[in-house]
């Protein structure tokens, strides 16, 4: 029965249960030391706190933050996601006005058919540039300036394509002395 009060005298036809969402984001309230305001503990769904990625791509495997951006690993796709901003793209792929009406803005897709399949272990940054395989694919790739690069192609692509597949665990790292990518 419905009754007037501040008690619940209702229950809900069906069970409540979680719900797991492998290519969306949900995000809480702002966070602001200067002024005192933290509302981490916020979820108010009234104030469109999510953003969800084509399920195509698969499940967000890793999220990394570059310059103003969020940039999303997911299984078969990177994709950059515009923070605090949406833009306006001319017919040339080429952004001509950017709003700041989002949290998470426009997601837009890096050139390529290429994710971190199911390992973000591989994930590595150093600088500007982010390195990180894709096993679906037997690719090692770069993710840089000029968009995403197939590292692996460069004389390594015989020993990628009988490893890579077969590997368990593909954990990546960065050696700033050597200037390398180490898988």
């Amino acid at each position: 029965q419905l009754d007037n009060g501040v008690k619940a005298s209702t229950t809900l036809a069906t069970p409540y249960e979680e719900e797991l969402r492998s290519s969306g984001m949900i995000f809480s309230g702002i966070f602001n030391s200067t002024s005192g305001v933290n509302d981490l503990n916020q979820f108010i769904m009234a104030e469109g706190i999510t953003k969800d990625l084509n399920p195509s791509y698969g499940s967000i495997q890793k999220l990394f933050t570059r310059n103003t951006n969020v940039i999303a690993f997911c299984e078969n796709k990177t994709l950059k996601i515009l923070a605090n901003k949406d833009a306006i793209f001319n017919a040339d792929g080429k952004p001509q006005l950017t709003a700041n009406s989002a949290v998470l803005g426009q997601t837009v897709p890096f050139a390529g058919e290429f994710g971190i399949s199911k390992n973000p272990e591989s994930f590595a940054s150093y600088g500007y540039r982010v390195y990180y395989t894709d096993k679906n694919r037997n690719a090692v790739m770069r993710l840089s300036n000029d968009g995403i690069t197939n590292i692996s192609e460069k004389g390594m692509s015989t020993f990628f394509k009988e490893n890579l597949s077969n590997a368990d665990s593909i954990v990546g790292t960065f050696d700033e002395d050597k200037d390398t990518y180490n898988v």
